[in-house]
């Protein structure tokens, strides 16, 4: 009944921040033991067909290890590169293989890559990354119940899920990628440890949430302006440079931009952003971070080659799932 997609990625929650701020650790040994709780869900609801990821640390294929599981497993047929690369490529193969709904083990950068993929599966993305606004802490037997049963067709998708904002980033007019919670432009040449910790090397942000309870840079917006899942369009501001006097005025907030990493940051201005328009950004030399990942820098080999960056939200066909609605209305 339904075949459910499993994307776990074994190098959430183990970036640079687990050095330069309190981040927490989800060893391997725990991931397998959620996804063997997600498998033990899906058995209960007859979900028994699962299309899965393959990983360096076989988190699917030691979880399926067990008497207590008579699971259909299967791995999407693509070489490993053991990248990010990998989640975007193995979530296009899922969708074009008819997997009706897909559950994912990661942080927000793990989620952008599977929407990158493809932006028509269902999803239940299970945290277990280290600053996550888009995924949730939800017990991995609730997350399989809830996937089995929407992938079994007993449920209304409309009823039980809400869609996601994305934002679009252009590069000199050509859609160039997406980010799920924020795009932060950064001043740094050079991507390196592909982490954020120091904010003096950020000048701009834009957001698709800013919600009080969210950590990272969205936790900033959040200060300024509270905007959540459910509000229209989103938030944008931007941070005064240190080492140059403020021409206007400012507000400093306080936020926790990392697990117990909480500086106080300058803004120097700040607004909403409207569904569907798309906002400019000067020339500058700079990088862009869709949340952790940089995926772009303005001129490695060209000087005088200055991209025209542009940012625009809108909806995406993501969904999350309320999973004890799911499972109430199931046993009404």
């Amino acid at each position: 009944m339904g075949l459910v997609g499993i994307i776990a990625n074994p190098a959430a929650s183990k970036d640079i921040r687990r050095l330069v701020a309190q981040g927490r650790v989800v060893p391997d040994w725990e991931k397998v033991n959620i996804v063997r709780r997600v498998m033990l869900g899906l058995q209960a609801v007859g979900a028994n067909q699962i299309l899965a990821m393959a990983d360096s640390s076989n988190l699917v294929r030691r979880a399926a290890d067990d008497p207590t599981l008579a699971i259909e497993l299967e791995f999407v047929d693509q070489p490993p590169f053991y990248s990010e690369g990998d989640t975007v490529r193995a979530a296009a193969v899922m969708a074009e293989s008819g997997v009706d709904c897909l559950i994912t083990l990661g942080g927000d950068g793990t989620n952008r890559a599977a929407v990158a993929g493809t932006r028509n599966l269902p999803m239940v993305a299970i945290s277990t990354g280290t600053n996550n606004v888009f995924p949730t802490m939800v017990e991995g037997t609730l997350a399989g119940l809830a996937a089995g049963l929407v992938a079994g067709g007993r449920l209304d998708l409309a009823e039980v899920s809400v869609s996601s904002k994305i934002l679009n980033v252009y590069v000199d007019g050509e859609l160039r990628d997406i980010a799920l919670i924020d795009v932060a432009l950064s001043k740094e040449r050079f991507v390196a440890s592909k982490a954020i910790w120091d904010m003096d090397t950020l000048f701009e942000v834009f957001l698709t949430r800013a919600e009080p309870a969210s950590i990272g840079l969205s936790s900033i917006g959040a200060r300024l302006e509270a905007v959540s899942l459910a509000d229209e369009g989103g938030l944008r501001y931007s941070i005064a440079d240190s080492e140059e006097p403020e021409d206007g005025p400012s507000r400093t907030v306080l936020a926790p931009i990392a697990p117990g990493v909480v500086p106080p940051v300058v803004i120097s201005s700040w607004q909403r952003m409207a569904d569907g328009e798309r906002y400019s950004i000067v020339k500058r030399d700079c990088t862009v971070a869709l949340h952790v990942y940089f995926v772009s820098c303005s001129h490695d080999t060209n000087p005088n080659f200055k991209p025209t960056y542009m940012v625009t939200t809108c909806f995406c066909c993501y969904y999350w799932y309320w999973y004890g609605r799911c499972w109430n209305e199931r046993n009404a």
